[in-house]
């Protein structure tokens, strides 16, 4: 059994760390390129979401490099995202490749459901339960480390003094990070991180503009897909912040509920007077996510959804009031296969002057005393 899985942000990390470790051979994808994207586009129907094309392009780079099982998540709600797995099986029947989908439903709360699904992957590698347990364990520990160094680099980029040197570490550290072992060489990691990034020279006393980012997940976490929004941003001088990452989508979507942070439930209340029942994927926490960053002070919100993604564009309905009523400006960037970088990079440089202007009219009220 060789296994492969699509890309999504660095959730590929502790994937390959987790089959790895129960005795699976792994064939990882190349990285998303414009060719992984043209090899979607090109297989997929015309109107199916990003995320699906993308897929779908991944899973045929993997196949030529040797894969022949593909482990892909499943879905539940209005989002299309639950029927990804049998829609793209059948195109890859259509097009002559001879693999099998293994479909991970979300465990709705029950984890032991879960980790009996993934225990039928590796039966024939003779691991325990306690092989299991280990594997998880050694998996989430590279997912918390992934997120923690994505969480540095984004205050980091603004204020960096030699323009690029946070990537470079940042890449470099997510390199080292894949290519650990065990525990023990991850632990002796994490001091070397702390180091590297305490060398990045920075301008201490820089204050940047401060912008969440929320959405469909997979434009979120996907750098290639957003045009590496988050980088961009960087460079213009501005601190971000998701409303999601790796590991938080772990814990509210697959933990059991005794296990699931305390403040999920008090988050989403947030956008109940605007969108008061789950619409599928993230549209509901988009919302609350944009109240949340406005009670935190960001100076905005960008949002981010799919062509056609039926859960955001509901989001994006409520927008508006909310924006209104916090206070705080909002831009919604749909992203599909024709979106291109010149374009968006000029959407961004007007966002941050907008924002930019705005405090600035509201430091000379405050100092005029109006």
């Amino acid at each position: 059994m060789k296994i492969t899985f699509p890309h999504m942000g660095n959730i590929y990390v502790p994937l390959k760390t987790l089959f790895e470790s129960l005795g699976c051979e792994v064939i990882l994808p190349p990285p998303c390129t414009k060719k992984t994207l043209e090899l979607g586009v090109a297989n997929s129907p015309e109107f199916a979401c990003l995320p699906l094309k993308i897929n779908i392009g991944n899973f045929i780079e993997a196949i030529e490099r040797g894969a022949d099982t593909i482990v892909m998540a499943g879905g539940v709600g209005p989002c299309r995202f639950g029927y990804y797995g049998e829609v793209q099986k059948e195109i890859l029947r259509d097009l002559g490749y001879d693999v099998e989908m293994i479909i991970l439903e979300p465990p709705r709360g029950n984890f032991l459901d879960l980790i009996n699904k993934i225990k039928l992957i590796t039966t024939q590698n003779n691991k325990t339960i306690k092989d299991l347990v280990r594997a998880l364990r050694f998996a989430w520990k590279k997912a918390l480390l992934l997120d923690n160094i994505e969480k540095q680099s984004s205050k980091l980029r603004p204020r960096e003094i030699e323009k690029g040197q946070t990537d470079k570490v940042y890449n470099s550290l997510v390199k080292r990070i894949l290519d650990v072992k065990d525990e023990t060489e991850l632990e002796t990691l994490k001091e070397e991180i702390s180091k590297a990034f305490s060398k990045i020279r920075v301008l201490k006393n820089k204050t940047p503009v401060k912008v969440g980012i929320v959405g469909e997940i997979y434009t979120v976490l996907e750098p290639f897909v957003n045009l590496n929004i988050e980088k961009q941003l960087g460079e213009l001088g501005v601190e971000v912040h998701r409303n999601i990452y790796i590991t938080d989508w772990v814990r509210e979507n697959l933990l059991p509920s005794f296990l699931k942070p305390k403040d999920c439930k008090n988050i989403l209340k947030l956008a109940e007077p605007y969108i008061n029942c789950f619409v599928g994927g993230h549209g509901q926490e988009s919302i609350a996510q944009i109240v949340n960053f406005s009670k935190k002070g960001f100076d905005g919100v960008i949002h981010l959804l799919p062509f056609t993604c039926m859960p955001e564009i509901v989001a994006k309905s409520a927008i508006p009031r909310v924006s209104q009523k916090f206070k705080i400006p909002v831009m919604t960037i749909v992203l599909d296969e024709h979106s291109a970088e010149a374009g968006f990079r000029t959407r961004l440089e007007a966002f941050i002057d907008m924002i930019c202007h705005s405090k600035e009219v509201k430091n000379i009220a405050v100092l005029s005393g109006n």
